[in-house]
């Protein structure tokens, strides 16, 4: 009759830090395990068979037999007497000792820390350190597990049974350890040198840390500090791997605790709208590089904090005319320090504005002769003064300071304009302006006309006042016949040819050139035979 074994396994609260008990559950059940990507070799569809006449099922005893068949042992139990979990070490003492390696079998004596009297075994995946090792186990009456125990305390295993250890696998190891270059200042990045080792890296994984914490999601060649990180020294943990060899880690020397950030000035505030008593000023915040988190403005007048005066907007008092008005914006932003910037200065604030209830009317035509008539109007305060100018091609034309203005020949072919400017101290002034355009001068058209052989001749002469040689167009007609020419220079000639004999009117018009106006003239002329 088959000898027959069991085991119990004393648990430990799952989730509890190694610093306060013996081992930290990974995962529970064959399907969350599998699901987590804690494999169980397979056992869960078969651990209704026994494995070394252990108990089928959830058994820590037919679990561990079962991998050792899978490592490649005989399906014969490999000792003969109790196959108790405790009797294990004791059966195999020959292999069995307090070094872990993986594939070896983890075994518990019985009612030690950890386990019950029938003791326990459990399949060591992965040896961490001499003190940290993850096992996966199942349990007489429990379930399945993978755990990672401690040696810290009690529950480490009595012993480990080197049945068929996989083959120990090389580890890597740092020759030169990984740094950090840059300064640790909020905003400022820096550049992680990896480490190099022995034989050379196939991969590279970084991990940065403040005070030696990781720091979530910080896993790239550089690290920018923010303000979480602030007075707290930084430092990058480079962990290599290569196919076939234990990967390695190399932790470089942490740098100065880190500082507070610099903002940048971008452009400056600026204060919008006019500086009239009554009226809101606002502002236009300024840049700054990173944007900052919170942003505080103080008005000044002169240069002076005016009190209770912050926000974005103020209404401008009475008590401010005269005074120049500009605003300070202060930048905050966590892990940086304080800075503020200043806006230029306004105009100096005026009481009031001059409103016009009538505005200025322009009259009058721009040609040589006329006068142009700019009336003034009406307009609130009523103390307020106007004062006027005229310009002829923009520049002030002296002395022309009234409403009305006589066009003469200097103002031909120039555009002629005004400005009425109405003001008061400590107002704001309105300005207006009216354009008359460009100045014409009526034309003379002077004509000559010549009698030919079935033909006229036409010499004519374009007079204007102010225009020194009137150019443009011209054209002469004698009943149904039409010569077009030139005026150069004022002066023009054509002829017209295939004309009946016979006394006729020769009619000339000159059509202009924009200073110089249209004009016509009629002679009589006898076409001869």
């Amino acid at each position: 009759m088959p000898v027959l074994a069991a085991s119990a396994l004393v648990a430990v609260p799952a989730g509890a830090p190694p610093s306060q008990a013996t081992s930290r559950y990974l995962c529970t059940g064959y399907a969350a395990c599998a699901k987590a990507g804690y494999s169980h070799a397979g056992y869960a569809s078969r651990n209704q068979t026994m494995y070394w006449r252990m108990y089928a099922g959830h058994n820590c005893t037919n679990y561990v037999a079962y991998r050792m068949i899978q490592a490649g042992m005989s399906t014969a139990r490999p000792w003969s007497g109790s196959g108790m979990a405790y009797n294990w070490g004791f059966a195999r003492k020959d292999i069995t000792d307090s070094t872990p390696a993986v594939g070896a079998v983890a075994w518990w004596n019985r009612n030690v820390t950890g386990a019950g009297s029938s003791g326990h075994v459990a399949y060591v995946e992965k040896v961490v350190s001499p003190t940290e090792i993850v096992i996966s186990e199942d349990s007489w009456s429990g379930d399945f597990h993978w755990r990672t125990i401690y040696k810290n305390g009690p529950g480490w295993p009595s012993g480990f049974i080197h049945f068929i250890d996989k083959p120990a696998t090389p580890v890597l190891k740092a020759t030169i350890g990984a740094t950090v270059t840059g300064v640790p200042q909020v905003g400022v990045p820096l550049t992680a040198g990896l480490a190099t080792f022995s034989p050379a890296a196939g991969a590279h994984a970084l991990q940065w840390m403040a005070d030696g914490v990781p720091i979530a999601g910080a896993t790239g060649l550089t690290y920018v500090p923010t303000a979480a990180t602030l007075g707290k020294a930084i430092s990058v943990r480079n962990t290599a791997s290569r196919p076939g060899y234990t990967s390695a880690s190399a932790t470089s020397p942490a740098t100065a605790k880190v500082v507070a950030g610099v903002q940048q000035r971008g452009t400056k505030p600026a204060v919008s709208g006019v500086p009239v008593v009554g009226q809101v000023l606002t502002v236009v915040p300024g840049t700054w590089t990173p944007t900052p988190e919170e942003r505080v403005f103080r008005w000044r007048a002169d240069g002076v904090w005016l009190e209770g005066r912050n926000g974005t907007s103020f209404t401008v008092t009475a008590d401010l005319v005269g005074k120049k008005i500009s605003v300070v914006e202060v930048a905050k932003r966590a892990g940086y320090t304080k800075l503020s910037n200043n806006s230029a200065d306004t105009a100096p604030v005026d009481a009031g504005v001059v409103a016009l209830t009538t505005d200025f009317a322009p009259a009058g035509t721009a040609r040589s002769g006329s006068t142009l008539t700019y009336a003034p109007g009406a307009w609130t305060p009523t103390d307020a003064r106007a004062a006027l100018q005229w310009f002829r091609d923009g520049v002030p034309v002296p002395g022309a300071v009234g409403p009305s203005y006589a066009l003469g020949a200097a103002d031909v072919g120039r555009r002629v304009t005004v400005q009425a400017s109405v003001t008061k101290p400590r107002f704001r002034g309105v300005v207006r302006s009216a354009d008359f355009g460009v100045v014409t001068a009526p034309s003379t058209v002077q004509l000559r006309g010549y009698g030919r052989k079935r033909g006229a001749l036409a010499r004519v002469r374009v007079v204007a006042p102010g225009v020194a040689a009137p150019t443009g167009t011209v054209w002469a007609r004698i009943r149904g016949k039409v010569v077009r020419g030139a005026v150069v220079n004022g002066a023009a000639e054509l002829r017209l040819r295939g004309l009946k004999p016979g006394k006729r009117t020769l009619i000339v018009v000159y059509a202009g050139n924009g200073v110089a106006e249209s004009g016509r003239a009629t002679v009589p002329v006898v076409v001869k035979r």
